[in-house]
């Protein structure tokens, strides 16, 4: 992947039907310039699922409402194409589980899927039970009865519909390479491993990051970059936790980048953010919006272990996110919400800084100006608000950051002042030959973050006064020093 900004979008939600659409849009005139990638939020069949197509009934199909594979390879001809392997879980109604639930330990599929048994033969007690570590209330276990009318509990993380899957078993592991062979064909470039920190379960521990998950993620990388396709990392964790991942796979988000940006613009103090960037992994991509929420444990102190912020800044954090969005976060976070995560607040970034215009660009800047590739999501793009009439039909928190956008709405959206000073910031990211130097943290006061690349003669150089909330960005250029013009 080139290191330059990246798209986040599902395809029928950028104001495009199908693959074609969204290829023809990418290469309009005023977006041609700011994506040499973009990630393919899951097209696989069907889109439109209980969890926006993270529960594919079958991954290795592209929802023929949306096109074809064939049609993904003619884009992946003029832009790196990233695609999801979701590697934790099956839909409740792929074939495999269909196949399990009728013939029971006689299907090929039987040893593909984790039963509480299978975990658990002589039985858990709550200790094993209260270790395994859960991303939303309720143990891990859903009820299914099979066609002889015996019952089972059958491992789910998510949702009941989100059947795991035994990676290290001999149909999980065929199940898995058949995706790799089938994105290979296709000419993705880069692989997000979805939820791999759930994949290996065991009795006795959280079921989560332990020393086997690192292993099954190395080789499941190995897997992937014999097939030309790198592989970026999935995980919400504490930071030490993904500093480990950063040195055994291609690429990791950094995911505390998004809190730590809103700390320092809420408490005008940049000290925790400078203390993050001076060890951040340099194999990342940064983001400050996705299709899931905005993280918290990512910051956060875990079992005593402090995190990047003090937990009661955390709290004021997350308090100001609701404060800023008119309440609007609240009704989309925790219990208010269906299939919600425990770890993240709902909530689009604009709306979450207040829909102020000026500390978004400040965000964004600082965002391009860290370490990593980064990568914008077509909300974030579009500077777009709370879609709170998508969360009141479908009462799913996420999609309040899930709007469909029709093409009008894109139009209207290019034309906003905030987003063609975005849009200016992306093409300087993208050309502006320092980028390819090193980083450097000017020193300073924590009013104040002066960030910095070098490459030979050429700079470029971000300065933010937090107390009056002003920025400036200086470069080299033929003509010597310049300082970047915004509207």
């Amino acid at each position: 992947m080139e290191n330059k900004v990246q798209l986040i979008t599902y395809i029928d939600r950028f104001s495009c039907r199908n693959i074609n659409e969204l290829h023809q849009q990418l290469l309009r005139e005023e977006l041609k310039p700011l994506f040499s990638g973009v990630h393919l939020l899951p097209f696989f069949y069907p889109i439109d699922r209980a969890d926006a197509g993270f529960d594919p009934i079958d991954h290795r199909k592209v929802d023929p409402r949306l096109g074809t594979w064939e049609d993904i390879k003619a884009l992946s001809r003029d832009v790196d194409v990233m695609a999801d392997l979701i590697v934790n879980h099956v839909s409740a109604e792929s074939q495999q589980f269909l196949d399990y639930l009728e013939k029971g330990e006689k299907s090929p599929y039987a040893d593909m899927f984790l039963t509480y048994r299978k975990i658990f033969p002589q039985g858990a007690t709550d200790e094993d039970l209260l270790k395994i570590y859960r991303p939303r209330p309720g143990f891990p276990f859903s009820r299914f009865q099979f066609k002889d009318g015996a019952e089972r509990f059958v491992w789910t993380t998510f949702t009941s519909n989100q059947i795991d899957i035994d990676v290290n078993s001999e149909p999980g592991k065929a199940y898995l390479e058949s995706i790799l062979d089938t994105f290979q064909e296709a000419g993705i470039r880069m692989i997000r491993l979805d939820a791999a920190g759930y994949a290996i379960k065991l009795p006795g521990t959280s079921c989560f990051m332990i020393d086997k998950t690192f292993e099954f993620i190395e080789s499941l990388t190995q897997k992937a970059r014999k097939r030309g396709m790198n592989v970026l990392v999935e995980i919400h964790s504490h930071y030490k936790t993904q500093i480990s991942i950063a040195e055994k796979v291609d690429y990791i988000y950094d995911f505390a980048l998004p809190v730590l940006v809103l700390d320092t613009l809420f408490h005008k103090n940049a000290a925790n953010l400078k203390k993050w960037l001076r060890m951040s992994p340099r194999n990342a991509f940064t983001v400050l919006d996705t299709h899931d929420g905005i993280g918290i444990v990512d910051v956060a102190s875990e079992q005593g272990e402090p995190g990047l912020i003090d937990d009661q800044d955390i709290d004021h954090i997350v308090r100001k996110i609701h404060e800023n969005s008119g309440e609007q976060s609240k009704k989309a976070t925790g219990a208010a919400a269906s299939n919600l995560d425990l770890y993240q607040v709902n909530c689009t970034y604009f709306n979450a800084m207040g829909c102020d215009e000026n500390s978004y660009l400040i965000a964004r800047a600082i965002q391009f100006f860290s370490p990593g590739i980064p990568q914008v999501y077509y909300m974030g793009l579009f500077a777009g608000c709370n879609d709170m009439k998508l969360l009141e039909k479908t009462n799913v928190g996420r999609d309040i950051n899930r709007h469909y956008y029709t093409a009008n709405e894109v139009d209207e959206s290019l034309q906003k002042p905030i987003v063609k000073n975005l849009r200016k910031l992306i093409e300087f990211r993208n050309t502006h030959p320092a980028f390819n130097g090193e980083f450097e943290i000017v020193e300073g006061g924590n009013d104040e973050l002066k960030l910095r690349w070098s490459k030979g003669d050429d700079f470029t150089q971000l300065l933010v006064e937090l107390n009056n909330m002003q920025m400036s960005i200086n470069y080299s250029s033929p003509n010597g020093e310049q300082n970047l013009d915004l509207i």
